[in-house]
C-alpha cells in the first residue's frame, strides 16, 4: 500500500504558475480524462456542500421566522464569492508572493492566464499536470464559498444582511485567501510540498484554511453582536429537525468531493481520502450520540447529524496522510470533544454561538489539524518526512500547532477590526423590532411558511 501511495500526489494540487507564457513553464503533461471528470464531479459536490446542504442543515436549527434569511445567506453567497474569487480572490490565493509571501498578487486577475487553459492539449498546473488551470480554480472556488457560510451560524439570527455581505467580502479578501496562501499555494510557507517552507503542515482539504478561520471568526462573531433578545430567558429550539437531518446527510455526501477531490485527480490517495472521510463521519455520529445517550438519557437525531459533521470537518486536514482506521480514531475524538465543547463551553462561557458554528468548525478543526500531526504515516504519503509523532517525527506535529496557531490569530485579529469598521460605518445587528418580527420579513420581505 505504501508504495501504491508514494507514486501518487498526496497533497492538494498546487496552484498554477503564475508565468504568462506556456513555453516557460517546465512541466507540461497531458491532460487526463478520468481527472477531469472527477474534479468536476468533485467540485459540484462542494458546491452542494452550500446549498442545499448548509441551507438545510442551518435552516431547520433557526426559528420558523428566520429560515428564508439562512437560505437567502447561503445562495447569496453562492453568487457573492465566486465573483470576489473570480475577480480577485484567486490570485490573492494563487499568484506569486507580494509582502514578503503574506499573500499572492496579482497575477491572474480576472483569471488571468486561467481563462481559457491552453488548447494544445496539454495542463500547466506544476505538479499535477493531468487538469486544467481552469478547473483547479473552481474546485477552490467552492472552497471559498462555503467558508464564509459557515460563520453566518454564529450570528445568525441577528445580523443585517448588507453587513453579512460587506462582511464576508472583507473576511473572505484579507483572512481566507492569506492563510490559502500560506497553506497551499506552493511558495507557502506553510505549504507540506514546498521544501523552503518555515513550518511544513499537513492540510489535505482544507482544516485551518476553511475549519479553523471559520470556526474561531464565528467565536468572534457571536461575542462581538451579543446574544440573540431573549437568549436563555426563552425557549429557542430548532423549528424543523427534518431539514437539518436532510442537511446533514448531503453535507456527508458533498464531503467525498471536499476531501477526496482534494487528492487532484482520480488517484490512490483520492481513494484513501474518500474511505478515511466515510469513517470518521460514522465514527463521529456514534461518538456524539453515545454521549447524549449516557448524560441525558437519550440520543437525538441533531446530535447524530453534529457528530457526522463533526468526524467530517476533523478529518478533512488528515485524510491525505492518514490511514481510515486512524480516520475512525479521530472521528470518535472530535464527536466527544466537539460535543462537550458545545454543551459546556457555551454555557460557562455564555456567548451565543447560534448554531454551534465555533463547537463544531472551530474545535473539529483544531483537534484535526493537531492529530494530523500524530497520526500521520509514510505508509500513505509514502514519505519518511511525511509521517506523525506516532513514527517519530515530533517536528511534524510542531508544525501542526504553529499552522493552527497562525490561522486562529489572523482569524481572530482579522474579524475583530472588519467587525469594528463595519459597526462604526453601517452597524452590525438588525433592529430590535426587526429581530423580533424575524429577519425573513424584516430583512427580506418574504416568509417562509404561509398557510391559507
Amino acid at each position: 500500500m505504501g508504495q501504491i501511495f508514494a507514486d501518487e500526489e498526496t497533497s492538494p494540487p498546487p496552484e498554477p504558475s503564475s508565468v504568462e507564457a506556456p513555453a516557460q513553464l517546465e512541466v507540461s503533461a497531458e491532460l487526463n480524462g478520468a481527472d477531469m471528470a472527477w474534479m468536476m464531479v468533485s467540485s459540484a459536490l462542494v458546491l452542494m456542500m452550500t446549498a442545499p446542504g448548509l441551507a438545510l442543515f442551518y435552516g431547520g436549527l433557526v426559528r420558523k421566522k428566520n429560515i428564508l434569511g439562512v437560505m437567502m445567506q447561503c445562495v447569496f453567497l453562492m453568487g457573492l464569492m465566486s465573483v470576489v474569487w473570480a475577480v480577485w480572490g484567486y490570485s490573492l490565493a494563487f499568484g506569486s508572493d507580494i509582502l514578503g509571501g503574506f499573500v499572492g498578487g496579482f497575477d491572474h486577475l480576472f483569471l488571468k492566464g486561467v481563462i481559457p487553459y491552453w488548447a494544445d492539449g496539454t495542463s500547466h498546473t506544476p505538479n499535477n499536470g493531468s487538469i486544467p488551470d481552469a478547473l483547479f480554480m473552481v474546485f477552490q472556488m467552492m472552497f471559498f464559498i462555503i467558508t464564509p457560510a459557515l460563520i453566518c451560524g454564529a450570528f445568525a439570527e441577528r445580523m443585517k444582511f448588507s453587513s453579512m455581505v460587506v462582511f464576508s467580502i472583507l473576511w473572505g479578501t484579507f483572512i481566507y485567501c492569506p492563510i490559502a496562501h500560506w497553506v497551499w499555494s506552493s511558495t507557502g510557507w506553510l505549504y507540506d510540498g514546498n521544501k523552503e517552507a518555515l513550518f511544513p503542515a499537513f492540510d489535505f482539504a482544507g482544516g485551518t484554511v476553511v475549519h479553523i478561520s471559520s470556526g474561531f471568526s464565528a467565536l468572534v462573531c457571536a461575542i462581538l453582536l451579543g446574544k440573540r433578545l431573549g437568549y436563555g430567558q426563552e425557549p429557542m429550539p430548532p423549528h424543523n429537525l427534518t431539514y437539518t437531518f436532510i442537511g446533514a446527510t448531503m453535507l456527508w455526501v458533498g464531503w467525498f468531493g471536499f476531501n477526496a477531490g482534494s487528492a487532484g485527480g482520480a488517484n490512490a490517495a483520492a481513494v484513501n481520502a474518500f474511505v478515511a472521510t466515510h469513517l470518521a463521519a460514522a465514527a463521529g455520529v456514534l461518538a456524539w450520540a453515545i454521549a447524549e445517550w449516557y448524560f441525558n438519557g437519550k440520543p437525538s437525531i441533531l446530535g447524530a447529524c453534529s457528530g457526522a459533521v463533526a468526524g467530517l470537518v476533523c478529518i478533512t486536514p488528515a485524510c491525505g496522510t492518514v490511514t481510515p482506521l486512524s480516520g475512525m480514531i479521530l472521528g470518535l475524538i472530535a464527536g466527544f470533544a466537539c460535543y462537550l465543547a458545545c454543551t459546556t463551553l457555551k454555557s460557562k462561557f455564555k456567548y451565543d454561538d447560534s448554531l454551534d458554528a465555533f463547537g463544531v468548525h472551530g474545535i473539529g478543526g483544531t483537534v484535526g489539524a493537531i492529530l494530523t500531526g500524530v497520526f500521520a504515516t509514510k505508509a500513505i504519503t509514502g514519505d519518511a518526512d511525511g509521517s506523525g509523532l506516532l513514527e517519530g517525527n515530533s517536528q511534524q506535529l510542531i508544525n501542526q500547532l504553529v499552522s493552527v496557531g497562525a490561522a486562529i490569530v489572523i482569524s481572530v485579529v482579522g474579524t475583530i477590526i472588519i467587525l469594528k469598521l463595519i459597526d462604526l460605518t453601517m452597524g452590525l445587528r438588525v433592529s430590535k423590532d426587526g429581530e423580533i418580527q424575524g429577519l425573513d420579513l424584516s430583512q427580506h420581505g418574504e416568509e417562509g411558511y404561509i398557510f391559507l
